[in-house]
C-alpha cells in the first residue's frame, strides 16, 4: 500500500501540467524586452553575414559512361575457338574499372595533384590560383613558405615541402569542394561538381579534372588490348617481310634453272626449299592476320564510351545568403538561443531555491 501511494503521489495531474505551462508562458512574457533585444541583435548579425559572406559558385559536369561490350567479346571468343583461335591473351581489362570505381578515381591524390599542377591561364597554375584566393600563404606562413615555391617545374624535382603542399591542397579540395555522385543509381550518368568562392577557378578546375580522369580511365581500360594489338601488328609486319623475301628467293631459284631436266631432280632442290618456305610463312602470316583482325574488333568493343552531357558555362550556379533570409534566420536562431538560455537559467534558480 505504501509503495502504491508513493507511486501515485509522484504523478502529474492535467491541472498541474496546464498550470506549469501557464507559469512558463507568463515568465517568457515577462522577458519580452530581452527577447526583442535578441531578435534585433539576430537581425543585425544575419544582415552582416549575408553582406560579408562571399557567394559559392558551382561548376558541374555530367557525362554518361558506357562500358565495353563484354557480351560481344564472349560470343567472338566462342566462334574463334571453333577455328582453333585462343583469345585468352586478347582478353579485356574490364576487371580493372567497373561500376563506381571511376568515381573514386576522381578523388585520388594523383588526379587531383595533376589537375592542380595544370595551367589556369598563361601566367599561373591552378594551385597558384587556389593559394591566392584561399590566402594559404598567410594561413600556413608559420609552417611553410609558399611564395618561394615554384610549382611549374617537373614533379620529380619537387621538394618534400612542395609535395606536402600539393597533397594538403588536394585534401582540402576533396573534403570541401569536390562532389562526385550518380544522380540515379540505375543510370550510367556521373556528375562531377566543384564548389568554390572563385568562379573562374571552379570552371577551369572542373573541366581539367574531368578531362584528365576520363583520359586516364580510357587509356587504362584499353591498355592491355592495345598492347596486344600493337604486338600482333608488329608480328604481322615482320612475317610479311619474311614472306616477301621468301617469295623473291623462290623466284630467283626458279630463274637460275629455267628449264630443268626432269630426269635430274637435284637441280630443283633449291627451288623446292624456297617453295616450302613460302608456303610455311604464308600459313603463319594467315593465322597472325586472322588474330590481328579479331584483336582489332576486341579492342574496339573494349573501349568505353564517355560522352559529355553538360559542361560548366558562365555564369555558374551560385549559392548565397540573401539579405532578408539572413536577417530572418539570424533573428530566429538568436531568439531560440536566448529562449533556451532563459529556460535553463530559471530551472537552475528553482533548483537552488528548492535545495
Amino acid at each position: 500500500m505504501t509503495e502504491n501511494k508513493h507511486f501515485s503521489d509522484s504523478q502529474f495531474t492535467l491541472r498541474e501540467v496546464v498550470q506549469n505551462l501557464r507559469d512558463w508562458f507568463i515568465f517568457f512574457l515577462s522577458q519580452w524586452k530581452t527577447l526583442i533585444l535578441a531578435g534585433i541583435v539576430g537581425l543585425a548579425l544575419g544582415a552582416l553575414v549575408s553582406i560579408f559572406k562571399k557567394p559559392v559558385f558551382h561548376a558541374e559536369t555530367s557525362f554518361v559512361l558506357e562500358e565495353g561490350d563484354a557480351g560481344g567479346i564472349s560470343q567472338m571468343s566462342g566462334l574463334a575457338s571453333l577455328v582453333g583461335v585462343n583469345l585468352g591473351s586478347l582478353g579485356s581489362t574490364s576487371g580493372l574499372f567497373q561500376g563506381d570505381n571511376i568515381m573514386e578515381l576522381y578523388r585520388s591524390d594523383r588526379m587531383l595533384g595533376e589537375t592542380l599542377l595544370s595551367p589556369f591561364d598563361e601566367e599561373k597554375l591552378l594551385i597558384d590560383r587556389f593559394v591566392e584566393f584561399e590566402e594559404l600563404d598567410k594561413k600556413w606562413a608559420s609552417k611553410v613558405d609558399i611564395p618561394s615555391m615554384d610549382f611549374s617545374i617537373s614533379r620529380e624535382q619537387f621538394s618534400v615541402a612542395q609535395d606536402s603542399v600539393v597533397k594538403e591542397v588536394a585534401k582540402l579540395i576533396r573534403e570541401r569542394q569536390l562532389s562526385v555522385t550518380k544522380p540515379d543509381r540505375k543510370l550510367s550518368i556521373i556528375q562531377v561538381s566543384i564548389s568554390s568562392k572563385d568562379e573562374a577557378y571552379a570552371k577551369v578546375f572542373n573541366e581539367t579534372l574531368v578531362s584528365k580522369v576520363n583520359t586516364f580511365y580510357f587509356e587504362t581500360k584499353t591498355k592491355k588490348t592495345g598492347e596486344n594489338l600493337a604486338i600482333l601488328q608488329s608480328q604481322a609486319d615482320s612475317v610479311r617481310a619474311i614472306l616477301d623475301e621468301s617469295i623473291g628467293a623462290y623466284a630467283s631459284a626458279q630463274d637460275r634453272v629455267p628449264n630443268a631436266n626432269p630426269l635430274l631432280t637435284s637441280a630443283t632442290v633449291e627451288s623446292r626449299k624456297r617453295q616450302i618456305d613460302v608456303q610455311a610463312t604464308g600459313a603463319v602470316y594467315q593465322e597472325i592476320v586472322k588474330n590481328l583482325e579479331i584483336a582489332k574488333v576486341n579492342h574496339r568493343n573494349n573501349s568505353p564510351l564517355i560522352q559529355i552531357i553538360d559542361s560548366p558555362r558562365f555564369p555558374l550556379k551560385r549559392t548565397e545568403i540573401r539579405l532578408v533570409k539572413g536577417m530572418v534566420l539570424g533573428a530566429i536562431i538568436t531568439g531560440l538561443l536566448v529562449l533556451f538560455g532563459l529556460y535553463f537559467r530559471r530551472l537552475y534558480q528553482k533548483h537552488v531555491q528548492e535545495s
